[in-house]
């Protein structure tokens, strides 16, 4: 995790620092509903790649947003969902959602 130091002053750079691009806001979606597989998140999440997924994820983990839980058996059985920080991005995702929504309504 960073440092307060680490980190841009702005409170939205802060934030988009955390969950910009294209995929994180996508994966943090998914783990909304329950803990998912990395595969079931690749297959769900369409057109990411293996590395940008796993990167994603190692950023996540190391920013507190979301948690990887290894079952230790075999086959390996590993799954990802939010932590307690990271559902604290539901307000976000879900004004996202609805803003999605109004444009789609006013557009042509």
């Amino acid at each position: 995790m960073k440092t307060k130091n680490e980190l841009p002053e702005c409170p939205v750079a802060t934030s988009v620092s955390l969950i910009g691009g294209k995929w994180k806001i996508l994966i943090i979606r998914n783990l909304i509903e329950r803990p998912w597989r990395f595969n079931e998140l690749q297959r769900d999440i369409d057109g990411i790649s293996h590395k940008v997924l796993t990167d994603s994820l190692r950023e996540m983990i190391d920013a507190g947003l979301i948690y990887r839980h290894d079952f230790q058996v075999l086959p390996p059985r590993v799954e990802y969902g939010l932590t307690e920080l990271g559902k604290e991005m539901l307000p976000i995702i879900d004004a996202l959602a609805d803003f999605g929504d109004y444009y789609k309504s006013v557009i042509k």
